[in-house]
């Protein structure tokens, strides 16, 4: 018997002009890498943003908890520490301090979320009364609009 001749199958269409191999083409990995890069400029600096906002958040909440442990102090020493004595007075008593109750502070004195240690002089240039307490801020240096303290309107 004869045999039949085979039908010839046609290719599907997604490997028409490929030549049987596939993988992405150079454009197609281009286009890919076109796309990322307008995602990656849209979203980073929304994300950068956020996250420096979150510091400085941190850093006016660590002023906050650092002035209700000064607080605590002056009810118990009549006084707040001196800036010689600093925020290390609220982990550790000063010399000569007979009613330290302390400590103020669990965790030891925090450094602000830039990695700087907070500013505290009494009595305070800002407030005389009391203290002045404050951070950097992102930029690191003191003085200017970035620094957080605890005289400013918040």
């Amino acid at each position: 018997m004869p045999s039949k001749p085979c039908k010839r199958v046609k290719p599907d269409n997604y490997s028409i002009g490929r030549s049987g191999n596939r993988g992405f083409t150079l454009i197609e990995l281009l286009l890919v890498l076109v796309i990322l890069t307008i995602l990656a400029a849209i979203v980073v600096p929304r994300y950068a943003k956020r996250s420096e906002q979150a510091r400085i958040t941190a850093a006016s909440t660590d002023i906050a908890s650092l002035e209700a442990a000064l607080d605590l102090f002056e009810v118990d020493a009549g006084r707040y520490p001196s800036t010689e004595e600093g925020l290390e007075a609220l982990v550790e008593v000063p010399a000569q301090l007979e009613n330290w109750k302390g400590p103020y502070i669990k965790r030891g004195v925090p450094k602000d979320p830039w990695g700087n240690p907070y500013v505290y002089t009494s009595p305070g240039d800002n407030n005389s009364n009391s203290y002045d307490l404050y951070s950097y801020g992102p930029d690191g240096k003191d003085g200017g609009d970035d620094d957080i303290d605890n005289w400013s309107e918040r």
